[in-house]
């Protein structure tokens, strides 16, 4: 584990540097006559020196361990061969792989001005001595998008990136740019998918984002600021993040990976390379990152796109139910074991819930044999269900649980209202 390292008197000035920072990792107590106590990767070694340490000629003897010897070969070595390992580093290999498959978005929209009628009036202008003014004027912005099919084209992006844009233009990875055109989207999720006519393209590969944990690495992609395809890394600092006002249905893979302005529509990968995100949106004082930033889950933005492609526009669905979490007091109330869950305030009469024999009180901790741990998670759940599909509910009624299957119907209310 250790290599004996001889250094010439020439290298005295610099040991004279390193060494006090290395004996400094070891007490006074751990120096003894004729022996020297190291610390390996394996525990501790003591090492026995020579009885004539220090050699005559102003040598010195220092037991290193592998890393050490690197560094001062680093250091000390002659030429650009003389290098850190920084270990096997799978990032960039995946990046070669991922980085063509998000593309910069561009978008003009022209803007209307609203203005008095009495400006409209030729003769009003020239008794006023009011000159002509443009009556509409261009918007530009910038985002991010992901191909998720090569074949047809598509596109993933934000809502809010291509929302009321009069023309889109889509720049490739390698700088080839095409006029995309809107296949649909849907502005409670604020996802959209969008269409390009071109050859050679390459689609990035759906993960699963129900799958992902808090601490897991990732890596975020995208066109901030204009400036160009960016790549930063970071951790999921928390998941199912909602009712924070930014959209509709909100289940927010939060996460401090850098994403700023021109990030929306962009790439959240996993170290695989797997897409598990789509970015959206960050919380700053000033417009930029201060490390909390939300990606939509990739599990529910493959959702919405698979309706867009269908019907070209999403059919959201309702039970007729106003749920609100199950917290410790509302559970201590209804003499309840557990703490989280959605509890059904209210029962729309006449829905499937009351049709499938739902009541208040009612308690559900999961759907399809997916926890429910609070009621923006059952929300989701049945506002992102196609229209005709049945759900199956663990519902804890009285101390009892029983499972109930409720048909979704298509909605005809307003997210705020029940479902």
């Amino acid at each position: 584990m250790f290599l004996l390292v001889r250094f010439q008197a020439f290298c005295d000035p610099l040991l004279s540097l390193i060494a006090p920072g290395l004996f400094s990792y070891f007490s006074s107590a751990q120096i003894r006559k004729g022996r020297f106590c190291l610390l390996s990767f394996k525990g501790i070694t003591d090492v026995e020196f020579p009885n004539s340490y220090p050699p005559r000629g102003g040598c010195r003897y220092f037991l290193f361990s592998r890393w050490i010897v690197l560094l001062i070969g680093s250091i000390l070595g002659s030429g650009a061969d003389a290098a850190i390992p920084i270990g096997n580093n799978p990032l960039p290999n995946m990046l070669e792989q991922v980085m063509p498959a998000v593309v910069n978005i561009s978008t003009k929209t022209r803007i209307r001005y609203e203005e008095n009628p009495l400006l409209r009036d030729p003769f009003f202008r020239h008794f006023f001595d009011i000159p002509s003014m443009p009556r509409e004027r261009e918007q530009q912005s910038l985002g991010s998008g992901v191909i998720v099919d090569a074949d047809k084209g598509y596109i993933i992006t934000n809502y809010h990136v291509i929302g009321k844009a009069d023309q889109i233009t889509v720049t490739l990875f390698d700088r080839r740019n095409f006029d995309a055109s809107v296949v649909g989207s849907d502005p409670d999720t604020d996802i959209a998918l969008i269409r390009i006519k071109a050859p050679g393209l390459i689609a990035l590969s759906k993960g699963n984002s129900d799958s992902l944990r808090v601490g897991d690495l990732v890596v975020a992609i995208g066109n901030p600021f204009g400036l160009g395809q960016t790549v930063t890394s970071g951790i999921v600092s928390a998941l199912g993040r909602s009712s924070l006002g930014i959209e509709g249905y909100e289940d927010f893979i939060q996460t401090d990976a850098s994403i700023n302005p021109g990030n929306s529509g962009g790439a959240l990968v996993d170290t695989a390379g797997y897409l598990i995100g789509i970015n959206t949106a960050i919380i700053g004082p000033s417009g930029g990152n201060i490390g909390i930033g939300f990606a939509i889950p990739i599990n529910m933005a493959t959702q919405i796109m698979d309706q867009i492609i269908q019907f070209g526009n999403i059919h959201r669905g309702q039970v007729g139910v106003q749920v609100q979490d199950l917290t410790p007091d509302l559970a201590r109330s209804f003499d309840i074991s557990i703490d989280k869950g959605a509890i059904i305030a209210d029962v729309v009469h006449g829905s499937p819930a009351a049709k499938a024999g739902l009541s208040r009180g009612d308690v559900v901790t999961a759907v399809n044999g997916n926890p429910v741990d609070s009621a923006a998670k059952l929300r989701n759940v049945i506002g992102l269900a196609r229209v005709g599909d049945t759900v199956t509910l663990n519902v804890l009624r009285e101390g009892d649980e029983r499972l109930v299957r409720v048909r979704i119907e298509r909605r005809r209310t307003n997210p705020s209202q029940p479902y």
